[in-house]
């Protein structure tokens, strides 16, 4: 069972893919820890993915895709895994489609956790974080015992950079240029699966495993 995993930031696509993994018992895959450990381990594509990152610059589609590529086909990726934040542009899907079919490969389901950018907004502008022990918090939905205080270490509860209103509103919009043509690209393919992912959260997992079976 090969996913991918869409959604816009904030939509929970990250939370979903882990509770998918362990159900499945499939690696769930981010491009943020392929980075990681290509670099720890001083691999050749780790260390042209760092080359770039230590000048400020963004790794190139090609590198990218060669450095997922390379994971999807580690022995524990066999029977399936679930993709997260990748791919993020149509350059990207179609070397990884591409990449794929010379295998003999291919992705079963793009999974799109559909969020309203309100809902987004709302949910993490209203995310507060711990400055001691980075616990988080959430002012409707999880609030502290004490406003602004942490519940286990007592630290100060701030609004981070990432979750600013301003900030979230751009996010989107990058979101909404770049990684939204996926959804009419896996759509074509035939492979998309849409759940609302404003329910609670065990219900849109619910709803992803309905369609998983």
């Amino acid at each position: 069972m090969k996913i991918i995993m869409l959604g816009a930031p904030g939509a929970g696509k990250g939370t979903q893919a882990l509770m998918i993994a362990k159900k499945y018992n499939i690696p769930h895959i981010s491009t943020g820890d392929i980075f990681r450990a290509n670099i720890k381990e001083g691999t050749e594509l780790g260390k042209k993915a760092k080359s770039y990152m230590d000048k400020g610059e963004l790794v190139p589609d090609e590198l990218v895709v060669d450095l997922v590529v390379d994971r999807l086909g580690m022995d524990d990726a066999k029977a399936g895994y679930v993709l997260d934040g990748f791919p993020r542009t149509i350059p990207q899907a179609e070397a990884l489609d591409k990449a794929l079919e010379s295998v003999g490969d291919k992705v079963d389901y793009a999974i799109d956790i559909a969020v309203p950018d309100e809902n987004i907004i709302s949910r993490m502008s209203g995310r507060r974080a711990c400055v001691s022990c980075g616990g988080t918090y959430h002012i409707v939905n999880i609030p502290p015992k004490k406003e602004g205080i942490c519940d286990v270490c007592g630290g100060k509860l701030i609004l981070r950079d990432d979750d600013k209103e301003e900030t979230v509103k751009n996010r989107l919009s990058v979101y909404h240029k770049q990684t939204q043509p996926l959804i009419d690209y896996y759509s074509r393919k035939g492979i998309l699966k849409s759940v609302d992912g404003t329910c609670e959260m065990e219900q849109v997992f619910k709803s992803i495993t309905d369609i998983l079976g």
